[in-house]
């Protein structure tokens, strides 16, 4: 059995933590806390949409994803020093905005953009998860302010989701890694499903060796016990279902 760091099971959660309302000027800010990974999650509805979408009657949730320099122990150069973001923003990006973007009713949003931005401020692994937990809490957040005025009676959410990161170590798999452990990985996941546990996203990769197609469905019933909880607690933040 691999003995981790904080103490944790292997199918425990780093504490996790939801705190809306962060900033006063976006239409949904929540921190999002994994452990030591702190992520400033923000949602901004704009009255436009891109131009592919101009006259459809569709609106558009889209994402974007940056490392702050001080959130690593070696500075982060700024992508908008380098001219442009790197392949693995651009890549989580697109995870978060197609994730998002899943659960939404688009046409009942009207021709509007909401942006999510998520801006990790410390990193300690699963910033990417994180940061959709949060952006989706931040997009909930919008949507009400956005059914206040367009009068909604209900909000053109589906369902809630969420996402949490497995990795194996020594042949045995863990919920939620940290950096130390994410770094010794042999295998790494970042899953995402809905509430009532419909996939969205399942990104599994090889790090060291073949994995194992027969602990495929451990992997996603420890998933799906982290992801609840998850939602759970989202709930909670939210005031109840």
């Amino acid at each position: 059995m691999v003995r981790r760091r904080d103490n944790r099971q292997s199918d425990q959660l780093r504490p996790v933590k939801f705190t809306r309302n962060f900033t006063k000027n976006a239409d949904g800010s929540v921190l999002v806390e994994f452990g030591d990974t702190k992520v400033l999650t923000t949602a901004k509805v704009e009255e436009r949409v891109p131009a592919f979408l101009m006259g459809k009657g569709e609106g558009w949730v889209t994402a974007e994803y940056s490392m702050l320099p001080g959130s690593t122990l070696v500075r982060s150069v700024r992508e908008v020093t380098r001219g442009q973001p790197s392949g693995r923003t651009n890549e989580i990006q697109r995870l978060i905005g197609r994730t998002l973007r899943a659960v939404v009713d688009r046409r009942a949003m009207g021709e509007r953009t909401i942006t999510i931005d998520c801006d990790v401020l410390q990193a300690d692994a699963g910033t990417r998860v994180a940061s959709i937990c949060g952006g989706f809490m931040a997009l909930y957040d919008a949507m009400q302010k956005l059914q206040k005025s367009l009068m909604w009676d209900s909000l053109p959410i589906s369902e809630h989701l969420a996402a949490v990161s497995v990795c194996q170590v020594k042949g045995e798999l863990l919920l939620d890694p940290n950096y130390q452990e994410d770094s010794q990985a042999e295998m790494d996941s970042n899953i995402v499903l809905t509430e009532s546990g419909k996939i969205l996203e399942l990104q599994i990769s090889s790090e060291l060796k073949p994995y194992e197609a027969s602990k495929l469905n451990e992997l996603m019933v420890l998933a799906e016990k982290g992801i609840k909880e998850i939602i759970e607690l989202q709930f909670a933040a939210l005031g109840g279902r």
